[in-house]
């Protein structure tokens, strides 16, 4: 069977047209992705943490600093890693620039392309909070570590966030009530405009655990846990709701939107369900973490977005991989984990673990490629086909 040139000179040109990089920063390939916390005395080395990721087929990973232990088991794995700057590091960052750029350099630069660094996360869940040093001190940061990355032409590889508490929000019910609280609006809003300058989204942290602890006889459980239940009606918009984390996550649009910015996403870069608590947290059960964990599956695999942004996507990062017996605080926060430190499921929501050692391999099926929708992935595939039609044609 013979293939014309012309053909092929086609073919390629059309490969050209569909993968050409984009010029936005995606630090987050599918829909599903995890929190790799660390305060504990018991998890796996990051090595067997990587075998772990990938017996699971989880690519999307997000860390809390730069570790370089992390960062050097990470390369060459094909796992796409958000390394995070301390909230300790950003009166510093803020203020010394050279600081900011010495730390790309160090922490990030050094590691690329080989380990596959794809965000910064500024600090964690800095507005909201008790200290106002750290509030005024984020957005220097950001825009100095964004510069950093600039003048190391990086800046098309690696995406600028920080992660937002619901601490952020006042009256989120129903969702197109929500709007920025006042004492986070003076720093907020230009946050928001570098944001939408760079093309960064917004990211929130969404525990329906949390909202549902703090008022379990008004909040039924099941809408929490993705359960049959009557869900809420939103008579602003006429939206029906069967789940909180839709609610919480469209309640962020409405804030987004009242505040000028309507068109910015909002990805979940925490979302889980603790599997043990104090006595006084009688909702961290290991069913109910299960359940939450199982149908926050379901609900990504949908690949839909919420009913205020049905277009867009749903993406989401699960806290946590490992329970991490160190945290400080009630019960709950040690045991948000889906896997043990041996490295098997702590319960059972479609994850193999590190027993079955088949999982491991690098090479993705057809299936898997499709479900992850990485445009790479499907490069490969098709570049794959040409490599027959040129065998054809011999």
């Amino acid at each position: 069977m013979k293939i014309s040139s012309c053909f092929l000179v086609r073919f390629f040109l059309l490969l050209s047209v569909f993968f050409t990089p984009s010029e936005a920063v995606d630090a987050f390939t599918g829909t599903y992705g995890i929190n790799y916390g660390r305060i504990a005395d018991n998890i796996p080395s990051p090595d067997k943490v990587v075998t772990l990721l990938r017996s699971a087929k989880i690519r999307n990973v997000r860390i809390y600093d730069a570790n370089h232990s992390v960062l050097n088991a990470f390369s060459g794995t094909g796992l796409e890693l958000v390394v995070g700057l301390p909230n300790g590091n950003l009166q510093d960052m803020s203020t010394n620039p050279n600081d900011a750029l010495t730390w790309v350099q160090e922490n990030v630069q050094a590691f690329l392309p080989k380990t596959k660094i794809r965000g910064i996360a500024i600090g964690n869940e800095v507005l909201g909070g008790s200290d106002q040093s750290l509030s005024e001190a984020l957005l220097g940061a950001a825009k100095n570590i964004y510069n950093a990355t600039k003048s190391l032409k990086l800046d098309d590889v690696v995406q600028i966030t920080t992660a937002h508490s619901q601490a952020v929000f006042n009256n989120s019910y129903p969702p197109s009530s929500c709007v920025f609280s006042e004492n986070v609006v003076q720093y907020m809003n230009p946050l928001l405009d570098f944001f939408s300058q760079i093309g960064s989204p917004f990211c929130l942290n969404a525990y329906p655990f949390l909202a549902y602890m703090s008022d379990p006889t008004e909040i039924d459980i099941n809408y929490a846990l993705f359960q049959a239940n009557q869900g809420i009606y939103d008579n602003k918009t006429d939206l029906h709701y069967d789940n909180m984390l839709d609610a919480q996550i469209d309640a962020a649009y409405a804030a987004l939107e009242d505040a000028g910015f309507k068109k910015m996403e909002v990805i979940v870069t925490e979302t889980g369900w603790a599997s043990h608590g104090d006595p006084n947290e009688e909702a961290a059960t290991v069913s109910n973490a299960r359940t939450y964990n199982y149908n926050l599956r379901k609900r990504l695999a949908l690949r839909k977005g919420t009913p205020m942004r049905p277009k867009n996507m749903l993406r989401a990062y699960v806290f946590a991989l490992f329970n991490e017996d160190l945290k400080p605080g009630p019960a709950s926060e040690r045991n948000f984990g889906l896997f043990l430190p041996n490295g098997s499921v702590a319960y059972n929501i479609g994850f193999s673990g590190l027993k079955s050692s088949s999982a491991t391999s690098s090479f993705l099926s057809l299936k898997d490629i499709q479900h992850q929708g990485s445009p790479n992935s499907y490069f490969l595939v098709l570049t794959a086909c040409a490599i027959v039609l040129l065998s054809l044609n011999s």
